[in-house]
């Protein structure tokens, strides 16, 4: 008995020591920075506000060259009042080709033979959401058009400056690339930016390119409001038909906006700092990482949930939602 139980505590003790030599070199590897910030161009998209502006502003006052792509005349002139001189701004549709040509012209006039150090495709959009059933193919196109298609298209027309720095490639991901909570595209489109980035990092390698995937929880920004959910919501359930409405009761919608309220009020942190300095590490530490992990919800809970077998994630998503009415039958 008395062998057992120091064999056991040796096991412990081996494992212990193990795991802090590993978070040690984890610690120190994570340390090593890149030199020469002011000679480095990144390129962020979304930058209206959220992740993309707070990245930006963040960027610049490190001292980058920060070219911050908006979609909107508002969104640019607010960040360009809040930044440096050195911070430019332009707009960008990632939708739409033709912008994406003019904003690779101004990209390439501003970096010239140096390139571009970093991208970061973080423009994006969640709604519609919600039941499968209620979604339209436009549903989902309208969503995978700006969180993966658009990703694609600008990581693309960006590879040729990308390779001249030997620079990285920041994509900002979900714990919905990793567990699908909810219907419609966006989901799909952080699983489609998963499989790209990993395919993208393959290939890149070879070039000096490094990609990382960043993986937020849930965090309070523009993605996830909830009036501007709640009202999308109301216009996809007022299309339905009556019998579709039927399977799912008169009182579904409401019900459904309720749980999705209470659920985003305890998950929903206002920290986005949190997901832009995993944004600041995939740019700046000489050996970022392949994937972050941002927010207590996703390191806690949907990463430990996703690996899980279905049954059980199947249980825990019901929780959060309600039940239709024919399935209450």
């Amino acid at each position: 008995m008395t062998f057992q139980v120091l064999v056991s505590h040796l096991v412990l003790t081996s494992f212990l020591l193990v795991a802090s030599l590993a978070a040690t070199c984890r610690y120190i590897r994570d340390s090593f920075k890149v030199d020469a910030f002011n000679l480095k161009h990144v390129l962020i998209t979304g930058c209206d506000s959220g992740f993309g502006n707070l990245l930006a502003r963040r960027l610049d006052g490190k001292g980058f060259r920060v070219i911050a792509a908006c979609f909107t005349e508002t969104g640019s002139a607010e960040l360009a009042r809040s930044a440096s001189p050195r911070l430019r701004t332009l707009l960008l549709d990632v939708t739409d080709g033709e912008s994406i040509r003019r904003a690779r012209e101004f990209v390439s006039k501003e970096v010239g033979e140096r390139g571009l150090w970093g991208l970061v495709n973080n423009a994006g959009r969640s709604t519609p959401i919600g039941p499968v059933e209620w979604m339209h193919l436009e549903d989902f196109t309208n969503v995978l058009d700006v969180n993966l298609t658009g990703a694609v298209d600008v990581t693309l027309h960006f590879l040729p400056f990308l390779k001249k720095a030997r620079g990285r490639v920041v994509n900002v991901a979900s714990i919905l690339g990793r567990l699908a909570l909810i219907g419609g595209g966006y989901c799909l489109s952080k699983w489609g930016l998963e499989a790209f980035s990993d395919g993208l990092r393959q290939d890149m390698q070879h070039f000096g390119i490094k990609v990382s995937i960043i993986e937020p929880g849930f965090f309070k920004t523009n993605v996830t409001r909830l009036d501007l959910i709640e009202a999308d919501l109301k216009r996809v359930w007022t299309r339905l038909p009556q019998e579709t409405k039927s399977s799912y009761g008169e009182t579904y919608l409401d019900d459904y906006v309720k749980a999705q309220a209470f659920s985003m009020g305890i998950l929903c942190s206002s920290r986005i700092s949190l997901v832009t300095s995993c944004m600041e590490h995939a740019l700046t530490a000489r050996f970022p990482r392949t994937r972050y992990t941002a927010g207590w919800d996703a390191k806690l809970f949907w990463i430990p949930l996703s690996y899980l077998p279905s049954v059980v994630s199947d249980f825990v998503i019901s929780m959060l939602l309600p039940s239709p009415a024919a399935a209450r039958r």
